[in-house]
Formats: C-alpha cells, sequence, structure tokens
C-alpha cells in the first residue's frame, strides 16, 4: 500500500439517492474517504465522498479489496469498466500512447508479424493494440536474444 492508488473499474452504478457509484478491485495504493482520484484516460477528477465493501462503510480500500466508492458530481456517462482511479496528487495513471510488452505466443495459427493487431486485455480493460514492430526474439529458458529484429513470430515464441 506504499505505492500510488490504481483501481482499474469492473463497473460503474447510479444508485438512487446516492450517485455515481465506481466499483473496482484496489490494486495498489490506498483509497478512502475525502481523497481526490483522477480517472484515466477520462481526466476526469472528483472527490471520494466514502468507501465501502460488501455494504460496509470502509475507513479505506486496500490492495485486494473489491469496493464500492461514492462520488461528487460525475455522470455513469463520464467514466466507464477499464479506467483506472488513481490519487490525482500522487503519481496519477496515465494514457500510453505505445508500450513495450514482452510476449508469449501461446497458441497461434500461421505467423505474426508487425501490425498484427490483437485486442489486449489488461486489468478490466479490453482494447485493440497493434504490434508496431518486433524488437527482438528470446530464448523463454534463458532469457537472451536469439534474433534481433524477428520478421515474424509463431506459436512457442517469445
Amino acid at each position: 500500500s506504499d505505492k500510488p492508488l490504481r483501481l482499474p473499474l469492473q463497473d460503474v452504478y447510479k444508485i438512487g439517492g446516492i450517485g455515481t457509484v465506481p466499483v473496482g478491485r484496489v490494486e495498489t495504493g490506498v483509497i478512502k474517504a475525502g481523497m481526490v482520484v483522477t480517472f484515466a484516460p477520462s481526466n476526469v477528477t472528483t472527490e471520494v465522498k466514502s468507501v465501502e465493501m460488501h455494504h460496509e462503510q470502509l475507513e479505506q480500500g486496500l490492495p485486494g479489496d473489491n469496493v464500492g466508492f461514492n462520488v461528487k458530481n460525475v455522470s455513469v456517462k463520464d467514466i466507464r469498466r477499464g479506467n483506472v482511479a488513481s490519487d490525482s496528487k500522487n503519481d496519477p495513471a496515465k494514457e500510453a500512447a505505445s508500450f513495450n510488452a514482452q510476449v508469449i505466443i501461446l497458441n497461434h495459427p500461421g505467423q505474426i508479424g508487425a501490425d498484427y493487431a490483437p485486442v489486449l486485455d489488461c486489468h478490466t480493460a479490453h482494447i485493440a493494440c497493434k504490434f508496431a514492430e518486433l524488437i527482438e526474439k528470446i530464448d523463454r529458458r534463458t532469457g537472451k536474444s536469439i534474433d534481433a529484429s524477428p520478421k515474424f513470430v509463431k506459436t512457442g515464441d517469445a
């Protein structure tokens, strides 16, 4: 819980008399009432009014806790499943235009090259990505580079 807050949203509910209640599991950090959170990538910022788990008010939500939290002045239209809540004052989560990933091809017909566009599931987000380039092929056991810039990878490759 010494890491910055990261809370991927599983759902967002509108509850009569209470308002907007995002729900998700705390991956890192702590969430508590009074905290100002920012949702990425929508960049919506708001105050947390209360935090609860299993319909019981919590002092704070810790890593592993599945929590619902009430937020001020945010419509259910503004945030959605896959967004990530973080503390606006402590390294807030940001959208990435690109990233490097180490991938193992478990089972795929044929071969995969640059421009392949799989759907990526990351926490609760579900989004199409594109392999811009294949940087290197490595030995899965040793982690050593086998091919500096492969044209293709296939089932079993890393």
